[in-house]
């Protein structure tokens, strides 16, 4: 255990390498699960919880974490399983995460290590999955399959985010009378790809969606490869860090490393949030960077930058 709370301070030398550390848990079973460390901020022994009147099953309690009041929410109850008892509670752990600028502890039933991967090894989930599984991606480790829970979609439904950008906002945009060339956003998560394209719509911008980095590379160049620069098919690219395949930083690498891509402006947007600065997003090419989600500053910081065409 030691180990662990050790590798999830070891983390920031892995930007821009498409590689991950990824933290191995498990919940009531088998079945191992895992989520990035860069999510992580922290893990612990289950401590004690205070519940809270009128919330949601899910949510366990609250507890008092340097300084902070931090929502626990039982993982295997959020992705539809039985919860941890209220006695093995104590033999339980806490991942405590940062996500949308909020801090919040999922409560799961064993931590295992953490495993220095290469995003090209995680791929998305089953395309039979359907919609209502709580899996983002899936690797393997020793030959065993691990499920990457969308924790985008566990706290949409525990705690969901104001999505409607504010009138005042969708007035001033409506009066914006020049037509704009589509932005293309890249997301693996279902929820934030819908969240992103609502947003972006409300304003006005018509939306194209790639599910990972390479997905979003391959279409950009194959709508170039007539000879045509980017510029004359998008208005920006809105970009998730952490994807199957091939994460944000590379994406970035890739795009401005090709001479029909290179020009185009790239927004990362992340719920990394807390992590990152302007310096690293200079360090990979990046033009912006935008912690997830806010509707409204979004919309404003998109209506800028198109407004500058």
């Amino acid at each position: 255990m030691t180990g662990v709370l050790q590798s999830v301070n070891q983390r920031t030398q892995l930007v821009g390498q498409n590689r991950l550390e990824l933290l191995l848990f498990r919940l009531r079973g088998r079945q191992v699960y895992g989520i990035n460390v860069f999510k992580v901020k922290e893990v612990l022994q289950c401590p004690k919880l205070s519940s809270i009147p009128n919330s949601r099953a899910v949510v366990r309690g609250v507890s008092h974490i340097r300084g902070e009041t931090i929502p626990i929410v039982d993982m295997s109850m959020a992705i539809g399983l039985p919860g941890v008892p209220q006695e093995e509670l104590a033999t339980s752990f806490v991942i405590i995460t940062e996500y949308n600028r909020k801090t919040q502890g999922f409560l799961v039933s064993g931590v295992e290590r953490i495993l220095n991967m290469n995003w090209e090894d995680i791929m998305p989930p089953p395309k039979g999955a359907g919609k209502d599984v709580y899996l983002t991606a899936v690797t393997k480790v020793d030959e065993k399959l691990v499920e990457i829970i969308d924790v985008e979609k566990i706290l949409s439904e525990v705690s969901p985010l104001r999505e409607d950008v504010n009138d005042e906002i969708v007035t001033r945009s409506a009066a914006q009378s020049k037509r704009h060339l589509p932005v293309l956003v890249v997301d693996d998560s279902a929820v934030a790809r819908r969240q992103i394209s609502r947003c972006l719509t409300a304003i006005g911008m018509e939306v194209i969606t790639q599910n990972d980095g390479k997905q979003a590379l391959d279409y950009l160049r194959n709508i170039t490869q007539d000879g045509s620069t980017i510029r004359e098919h998008l208005s920006l690219i809105i970009s998730d860090v952490e994807m199957p395949e091939m994460d944000g930083y590379t994406l970035v690498t890739r795009i401005k490393e090709d001479p029909a891509l290179k020009d185009m402006f790239i927004m990362l947007h992340t719920s990394l949030s807390g992590v990152f600065n302007m310096a690293m997003v200079k360090k990979v090419g990046a033009d912006d960077f935008m912690a997830k989600f806010s509707p409204d500053e979004l919309a404003e910081r998109v209506m800028e930058l198109i407004g500058q065409d």
